[in-house]
């Protein structure tokens, strides 16, 4: 079903089930309608901590009045559930703070065939200039939620994502946090622990000191989760 079917009583239905903690899934199955549904709708809109029902209403007609390209009628229900499940892993590497055509390849590649993907590939399929692919897979790498491998028989990159990607992506933020909080907490002893502003510092790094370290931990002990 497309979002612009979604009644304002569906997206505060939406608002509830967030809010009392249930899965995209669940909420979904209250509502009768895909999961895909469900998690786009949450991620154009603020994401889960910042759904806002009235507001994601306004913003659907806002949009309808300004016309969207409709699928194609003839399309077979297999090409419009992978077209639901890109769109809403879209929204919600969006929602997650990724920029949209930095999301958009990050998601072509996990849902490409083998998660590898040369530029011009991309391009291809994003139907997006070569320049725009540069720049997101430039970014992507940098946090290493890709990376990139060198394919000596056809002399080009070709990026990839893998079954590591999120954890050492997860390592990456981790110590630039962990490295943040340190930074703070020598702030906060230079200006004096005995000043407002020297205990907030420290204060503040020492809470993301503490998740840092935790995040790290946590990133080695699942590193290894079976699906």
């Amino acid at each position: 079903m497309s979002e612009g079917r979604l009644t304002l009583r569906d997206r505060q239905r939406i608002a509830t089930g967030l809010a009392e903690g249930r899965s995209y899934a669940e909420i979904a199955r209250r509502l009768n309608r895909p999961t895909s549904t469900i998690s786009r709708e949450v991620g154009r809109n603020g994401g889960p901590g910042d759904y806002r029902p009235e507001r994601a209403h306004r913003a659907a007609a806002r949009r309808a009045r300004r016309g969207t390209p409709a699928r194609s009628p003839e399309a077979e229900p297999e090409d419009r559930e992978v077209v639901e499940v890109e769109e809403g892993a879209v929204e919600m590497a969006i929602g997650m703070g990724l920029p949209k055509m930095m999301a958009r390849v990050l998601i072509g590649l996990w849902l490409s065939e083998d998660g590898r993907l040369t530029a011009a590939e991309l391009s291809r399929a994003l139907k997006v200039s070569p320049a725009s692919i540069s720049a997101a897979v430039s970014y992507l790498t940098h946090q290493a939620l890709i990376r990139r491998e060198r394919d000596p028989q056809r002399r080009r990159d070709v990026y990839v994502v893998d079954d590591d990607a999120w954890y050492r992506s997860t390592v990456i933020s981790s110590r630039q946090t962990l490295a943040a909080a340190e930074i703070a907490k020598a702030a906060g002893e230079t200006l004096g622990l005995e000043t407002p502003v020297g205990r907030r510092l420290a204060r503040g790094g020492a809470f993301l000191e503490r998740i840092s370290l935790d995040a790290l931990a946590s990133a080695e002990r699942w590193r290894d989760l079976p699906p």
